[in-house]
């Protein structure tokens, strides 16, 4: 990569813009320092749980190499514009590369400092490879060495200059077609792609440096501080491994373009598929638990071990890991089928929740079929949503018709054509299939009462993912619709200035925000809105109609 091309890159960064990271590292922070604190003592087993799982989450959030995925490509089209020169290509690969280093070293010096008079030491010598989970790190480097092969091959490949789609006579099929995209020569484009893999590396290195030398948390045993950081390298190489994949497919998606001058044909980028295979398989090598990190929601603690050994809390908590592959369904579609899903965001969007909503219902007629039995009796709980989820799904959908009316307003008075109308007709559609798996929630059979309050509680996390799922689409959808709308709004605005443009100014920073934060609504865990004990939470007996 050319030096004076990174030079000329930060060098024009506004002053305004060079400020994001160090606010954004002082939010995580800030946050994360939320989670492990507890008032009148220090981390426990729960809360470094939450502080581990909240760092991955984090981590994955800003891992997304999607804003690269078309770099070094050259459009036909004029309309297009992806990342081809330094300016774009640069920052769409810093931003996920150091951005999960950043998150997950920030992880590290969150955890509170020693409160006890006596500082507790050990004596042994802490390296990396006592705590590194060798199948994982074996993957890893794997997958590591297969990014690093894919995109030595594409500096090899030439360059083509993009031709404008048309056709030419043939006398066989009676026309040949034509044209597409172009492509920097592939040397140019490894010239970023290589240096970004290296700088992954060097710095996963460096951070697993840093997790084997943090020091012990005091109310923690040695075994639990060793688990710890067990559970923190499972989660940074999980989530390195898909950006180097990400890497990989975006060097694929290069190599894969045909050359526009010779003929226009299909092609398909392997690399792609592979990404997507790594990124499943990374979302299910699950971190192991810390000993005192229970999974039982909404039970007391008492019964929470038996709880665990029901069937029907397994089969609850296996339906939780197929929300999060239901979610997948877009994209998927999107690989199998091109243009099934294109359009408006907002489509994509209540895809995805409708899914989630379809498997939440899926999850509780196999409840009824498998477990429930027409002898008990049926037992709604009391508070089948906590306060925190409730006042955020009215929050959500609050925000959603404020941005809708917004949109629409400005939209009018500019002339600019309408798309607040498929951001709501989408938001409908998304929330009417939630009515499934709440009728099947209240309807289906009871499962036998072996432990007391097992059915009440099952039936609420129903709800609760219900609720989420609502509360995150509709938190998107807002998001989604002032990023799609601000572009169109803010040029028009630059021609006829009105007194709502400083909004609109900042309506991509305000939409990215809320798309975030839809994305955290919807990966917190059952639990995570509410901290009370299970048992101020009891729920009563309740015959359903």
């Amino acid at each position: 990569m050319p030096g004076s091309d990174v030079v000329a890159v930060f060098a024009n960064v506004p002053p305004m813009v060079s400020l994001w990271p160090f606010l954004l590292a002082a939010g995580t922070y800030l946050a994360l320092r939320w989670v492990i604190w507890q008032p009148g003592g220090g981390a426990s087993a729960t809360t470094a749980s939450q502080h581990a799982f909240w760092v991955g989450i984090m981590g994955w959030l800003v891992s997304s190499l999607q804003p690269a995925g078309n770099a070094g490509i050259l459009p036909a089209s004029p309309t297009a514009s992806p990342p081809a020169d330094p300016g774009s290509i640069i920052p769409a690969l810093a931003w996920p590369v150091l951005g999960c280093l950043a998150v997950h070293v920030i992880g590290q010096l969150s955890y509170p400092g020693p409160r006890l008079t006596r500082r507790l030491a050990t004596l042994e010598v802490r390296r990396v490879r006592d705590f590194l989970p060798r199948p994982l790190a074996w993957t890893v480097l794997a997958i590591f060495a297969a990014a690093a092969s894919q995109i030595g091959w594409v500096a090899t490949l030439p360059g083509f200059a993009p031709v404008p789609y048309g056709s030419s006579p043939d006398p066989v099929n009676g026309y040949t077609r034509y044209g597409g995209d172009g492509r920097v020569p592939g040397l140019e484009l490894a010239s970023y792609l290589g240096p970004a893999l290296l700088i992954l590396a060097a710095g996963t290195w460096l951070v697993l440096e840093l997790i084997t030398r943090r020091r012990q948390l005091e109310p923690l045993t040695p075994h639990e501080n060793d688990l710890l950081r067990t559970i923190a390298m499972n989660r940074l190489l999980r989530t390195v491994a898909t950006i180097a994949a990400g890497l990989a497919a975006i060097a694929g998606n290069h190599a894969a373009r045909p050359d526009p001058s010779v003929a226009s044909g299909a092609w398909t980028n392997a690399a792609g598929a592979v990404g997507l295979a790594v990124l499943l398989v990374m979302w299910w090598w699950a971190p192991p638990k810390l000993p005192g990190e229970r999974a039982a929601d909404g039970l007391p603690p008492s019964h929470e071990s038996s709880a665990a050994t029901q069937p029907a809390t397994r089969l609850s908590v296996s339906l939780g890991a197929a929300l999060g592959l239901a979610a997948l369904v877009p994209p998927v579609v999107a690989l199998f089928i091109p243009g099934a899903v294109t359009g408006h965001p907002a489509l994509v969007v209540a895809i995805a929740a409708s899914a989630v909503l379809m498997v939440t219902a899926a999850g509780e007629v196999l409840m009824h079929r498998n477990h429930g039995t027409p002898d008990a009796p049926r037992i709604w709980p009391r508070q089948p949503v906590s306060p925190a989820l409730l006042t955020t799904g009215i929050t959500a959908l609050t925000l959603l018709v404020a941005v809708a009316v917004i949109t629409a307003v400005a939209e009018a008075a500019l002339e600019v054509p309408p798309s607040w109308r498929s951001t709501a007709w989408a938001a409908a559609a998304a929330a009417v299939p939630a009515v499934l798996p709440l009728a099947a929630a209240k309807a289906r059979h009871s499962i036998p009462p072996v432990v007391p309050g097992l059915d009440a509680a099952l039936r609420a996390i129903t709800v609760h993912r219900v609720v989420r799922a609502l509360a995150a689409c509709f938190t998107v959808q807002a998001g989604v619709l002032l990023l799609s709308a601000g572009f169109a709004v803010r040029r028009s605005i630059s021609l006829d200035p009105t007194p709502w443009a400083g909004f609109w100014e900042a309506s991509g920073a305000v939409g990215a925000l809320l798309a975030a934060a839809g994305v955290v609504i919807a990966v917190i865990p059952v639990r995570g809105f509410a901290r009370t004990p299970a048992a101020g939470r009891q729920p009563v007996g309740q015959a359903a109609p």
